[in-house]
């Protein structure tokens, strides 16, 4: 029996970059990864903006977005991603209209405020650092304003972008996306990979503070997890050891590229630098099959949420791509008999 018939299911993926790899490489997998996940039935496959960070290639997040989109047929393709306060709210209208203008009905916009970087970088990508976030409001109504249709002697605008449907989404880690994209009466998704304590309080303020629009009649939460699925709980949790490493060295303040996985993680941490990654990752769902669809099942009854995208920071892309197909069989209903 499927437990999950009306849950559409979507990948986020950050182009990670393997140890001595590359960032070509890193996209010919995000592509590949995309493919498959057509072929699985997945909605949608999001990419997301970070900066000066040596294990991610997904920085100038609209041209990947392109590379993916020019490479599937129908599943949609975003940013969840784009951190609007790095940007000038026109640019990124001309570059998703672009994008809608090249693929139509298939893109999506997704926004955050925080920087998706440390201040050396936001200094240079931004030239100033007069903005924490708390102008998010203003400058998503002016990036809302050139997707509108142009009016009589407008002296700015959006081309391409001006008159095109691209659906916007807040994206968030705390309450302040929830409440103004439920006040705006826009789609909201949280970052449940990496801020799980917030789940329950950022989707209920959300729903809370919902006011219809022309662009949503009711509240529309997606969450993003953490999955890691293999054929065995022991496997799994073996594959999951690469993003147990990035969250650690993040935490040392010596991000770098992926790492492989290991056997164990005993050693490589502190009891202390365990506690920090595990509150980072512990709503992350990490087993088998029959694990994966009991955790999800429960994670699902709980949040409510009306759709999940998946995210796995999985070394071996092969393992990659299995672990999403195991997602998908479980979200389909098959069961172990129907994959032999």
């Amino acid at each position: 029996m499927n437990q999950f018939p009306n849950i559409p299911f979507s990948v986020l993926d950050l182009s990670p970059i393997n140890q001595d790899s590359t960032a070509a490489e890193s996209f010919r997998n995000s592509l590949s990864l995309a493919q498959h996940a057509e072929r699985l039935g997945y909605k949608r496959f999001w990419l997301a903006e970070h900066h000066n960070m040596t294990g991610i290639a997904s920085a100038a997040t609209s041209v990947v977005i392109g590379y993916i989109a020019g490479g599937t047929q129908k599943i949609r393709v975003g940013a969840g991603g784009i951190m609007l306060p790095n940007h000038a709210p026109l640019v990124i209208a001309e570059q998703f209209g672009t994008l809608e203008s090249l693929y139509p009905n298939r893109i999506d916009l997704g926004l955050g405020r925080a920087p998706g970087s440390d201040r050396s970088t936001a200094h240079a990508l931004r030239r100033t650092l007069h903005s924490d976030g708390d102008d998010f409001p203003e400058l998503l109504e002016e990036l809302r304003f050139f997707f509108r249709e142009a009016v009589e002697n407008q002296r700015v605008r959006a081309v391409p972008g001006a008159g095109l449907d691209v659906p916007i989404w807040l994206l968030g880690s705390s309450g302040f996306s929830a409440h103004l994209a439920g006040e705006l009466g826009l789609p909201f998704a949280f970052a449940g990979h990496f801020s799980p304590e917030y789940i329950t309080p950022a989707l209920e303020l959300y729903r809370r503070s919902f006011q219809p629009s022309d662009k949503l009649e009711k509240p529309y939460a997606m969450l993003a997890i953490n999955i890691v699925a293999a054929e065995t709980d022991q496997e799994a949790w073996r594959l999951a050891t690469t993003q147990f490493q990035s969250f650690l060295r993040l935490i040392r303040g010596t991000p770098g590229q992926m790492l492989p996985p290991v056997d164990s993680m005993d050693g490589l941490w502190t009891a202390q630098e365990k506690t920090l990654v595990d509150a980072r990752l512990g709503g992350s769902i990490i087993g088998s099959a029959a694990t994966v669809r009991e955790n999800l099942a429960k994670m699902l009854s709980e949040t409510r949420a009306d759709e999940l995208m998946i995210n796995a920071m999985i070394y071996d892309h092969a393992a990659r791509l299995r672990s999403y197909e195991i997602v998908a069989d479980v979200w389909r209903g098959k069961t172990s008999a129907q994959n032999a």
